[in-house]
């Protein structure tokens, strides 16, 4: 699954502009390395945000093309 597509599903950022911006501003990245919007997601890939002055860690546990608002917190773990 695209990385953007996968934020999205994932409810860890609104909409998927907005994740795909993020990507193209360098400020996601997929187990170390600066991640492009299309990236492929696979479980076990550890994703890191910078918003603002805060980083947001997870690890994906899981990919799902349709998920309901209340499971979309399964779909990573996070990580401190």
């Amino acid at each position: 699954m695209r990385l953007d597509k996968y934020l999205k599903n994932s409810r860890i950022i609104k909409r998927r502009t907005v994740a795909k911006d993020a990507c193209e501003k360098g400020r996601v990245f997929i187990n170390g390395k600066t991640a492009k919007a299309g990236t492929e997601v696979e479980i076990g890939d550890v994703i890191e945000i910078q918003f603002g002055d805060r980083t947001f860690k997870a690890e994906v546990t899981q990919i799902t093309e349709h998920v309901k608002k209340d499971e979309a917190k399964e779909m990573f773990k996070l990580i401190e």
